[in-house]
């Protein structure tokens, strides 16, 4: 059972990278008046397929002068906590992997763990803008992993549970993002920051550091980096729909296509980031995050509680 579920996450993983893949190029062609991938299969569609076959052909190339094992360890430990998390996700009511007591605690615990194989990768690689890219990683994950648990815990307090089911139940009157709107804009942000996705993907700026922790992988390898990424984007996508949005909650469709939607949306949302907003330095992204986003995050807590307490007074 668990072997199938596990099969169930990968399946679930490398179709939505095929389809996100697609998608992106077609949502950024629009923005910028293109037709987007058009010449593989019908409207273009096979293109990530095309794409995939590609990467898995290609020669697995090792840098002389690398520390071969955490080299080669690296971004597999990136992939299996991206996989991990979609075991607390709530699809529909009762249909979850694993609906854990401290489900919104596991989820912050196992996607903080895509720090350290970041960094992995840029120093076994022996080359500078590797390196230079894992550095930056560190700074930007932990910079920006504090205000996201600071957003996520004003809904912890209202609901007085970690469990996600508990979380989406509450939600069955109005969706938290009504009362919680700061807490959803910090959460969008530092979310965008998390998954090094543009205006924050620093980490493997092209025409600064040529690909950061990436610049010597190649083939399969790279593609379990590429993975985690849009593996990272569903997940994070799936705690905003779950959290603010009501997860499954809606009128008339079945829970999972309500699910979906909001998913869906909330996706639509991160790649329209990415293809308006220009990339900032790197000063700029450590000010935000500390001296912008951290304190927004921190004042809605204190709100959040003092609301809580006048709303527990006045029912005496």
């Amino acid at each position: 059972m668990i072997a199938a579920q596990i099969g169930a996450i990968f399946a679930v993983i490398m179709t939505s990278a095929i389809v996100l893949v697609y998608a992106e190029r077609k949502v950024s062609a629009f923005m910028q008046m293109r037709i987007g991938p058009n010449r593989v299969g019908p409207w273009g569609i096979l293109q990530t397929t095309a794409d995939m076959l590609k990467l898995l052909s290609k020669e697995d190339i090792m840098p002389r002068a690398a520390e071969r094992r955490v080299w080669a360890l690296a971004p597999v430990l990136l992939f299996v906590p991206a996989v991990a998390a979609y075991a607390v996700l709530p699809l529909d009511a009762g249909l979850v992997f694993a609906d854990l007591n401290i489900g919104i605690f596991y989820f912050v615990a196992i996607s903080s763990q895509a720090t350290l194989p970041f960094l992995m990768a840029g120093w076994a690689s022996n080359n500078k803008y590797a390196l230079l890219g894992g550095m930056r990683t560190v700074a930007q994950m932990i910079s920006y992993e504090i205000p996201l648990v600071f957003s996520l815990l004003g809904v912890v307090m209202l609901t007085g549970s970690m469990k996600m089911s508990d979380i989406v139940g509450a939600q069955r009157d109005f969706w938290f993002i009504l009362i919680q709107p700061a807490a959803f804009l910090v959460y969008v942000i530092a979310a965008t920051a998390e998954t090094n996705r543009t205006p924050f993907d620093l980490v493997e700026a092209e025409s600064e550091i040529i690909a950061g922790p990436f610049t010597e992988y190649s083939g399969m390898r790279w593609s379990l980096f590429f993975l985690a990424e849009y593996a990272n984007l569903v997940a994070v996508s799936a705690i905003a729909a779950t959290v603010f949005l009501g997860g499954w909650q809606g009128p008339w469709l079945p829970g999972w296509l309500w699910f979906t939607a909001k998913v869906v949306m909330m996706i639509y949302i991160f790649m329209w980031f990415r293809w308006t907003f220009p990339r900032i330095r790197v000063d700029q992204l450590m000010s935000f995050g500390w001296k912008g986003l951290l304190p927004l995050a921190l004042v809605n807590v204190v709100v959040t509680g003092i609301g809580i307490f006048i709303a527990q007074q006045w029912r005496g």
